[in-house]
């Protein structure tokens, strides 16, 4: 069985490159530390479910939502970026909640049944977070008029930009990388506020992986953070340095979707 890496929660298009040669430093201390079967290129072009759940996984990035629910089986986090964008640092990101700039809305609470989108329900980043935000204003009530399914937080921002949403919740780390590589999708938006910290997106590996293995991939992919041959492609993505990290500090994720619940505001809109 050949082994697989996906690395494609923050692949921008116009970053490929810059995340082709981090994949290449990580691949170098893998196979320094002693694992065979290292792919010489990260997997592309199939869902990230399929990719997750996939035996031959040895490496992935994850979002903390589908780590703590829908794959919780299957993953297991071992390390976590410290990223260099604004609401993020120290191992944790931040949702920007993005209006268009000629929006008058001054808070949350002016929004009250106006039309939001989101990437998609098992997003912290683009639904968790601004959920939890809006349940303590919500009083138990529907917030939002309507809820736009994009797919995707550039699609979000295009929404927004567009008119065809007021409000987006987008990954900061992801707000500020589309602002390096196409200014334009930014271009008459503003932030209106930050949701709360939360652990950034982890790298992770299989649930079953044996624990040498594990081992072995983390010292290898702290190595490769490191390493002075990386940083300009770690530049490029925004990635100052990396930490070890498991799986029981995104249970705050899972803590602030039981917080809505529990104040009656268990869906976005």
């Amino acid at each position: 069985m050949t082994a697989i890496a996906a690395l494609t929660m923050y692949d921008l298009p116009e970053l490929q490159a810059a995340t082709n040669a981090w994949w290449t430093a990580i691949a170098g201390h893998l196979r320094r530390a002693g694992l065979d079967d290292v792919p010489q290129e990260l997997t592309r072009g199939r869902p990230v479910d399929v990719n997750w759940r996939d035996p031959a996984l040895l490496l992935t990035q994850t979002c903390g939502y589908p780590l703590t629910h829908g794959h919780a089986d299957d993953l297991s986090a071992i390390a976590v970026p410290d990223y260099r964008a604004e609401g993020c640092g120290g191992g944790l990101y931040r949702s920007a909640f993005v209006v268009r700039a000629d929006d008058p809305v001054r808070g949350l609470e002016d929004l009250r049944g106006r039309r939001v989108a989101a990437n998609g329900p098992d997003s912290q980043s683009g639904c968790n977070a601004l959920r939890a935000a809006v349940a303590e204003i919500a009083g138990g009530d529907r917030f939002f008029s309507d809820a736009t399914w994009s797919g995707a937080h550039r699609l979000s921002l295009a929404a927004v930009r567009e008119g065809q949403a007021d409000i987006a919740a987008i990954d900061g780390v992801t707000f500020a990388l589309v602002g390096d590589a196409a200014p334009r999708e930014v271009a008459g938006l503003r932030v209106l506020a930050w949701s709360a910290a939360t652990p950034a997106l982890p790298y992770a590996v299989r649930k079953n992986l044996d624990g040498d293995t594990r081992a072995r991939v983390t010292d290898a992919l702290l190595a490769a953070s490191a390493d002075p041959e990386s940083k300009a492609a770690r530049d490029t993505l925004r990635i100052a340095g990396l930490q070890p990290a498991a799986d029981a500090d995104y249970a705050v994720m899972v803590a602030m979707r039981e917080a809505a619940e529990a104040r009656g505001y268990p869906l976005l809109a």
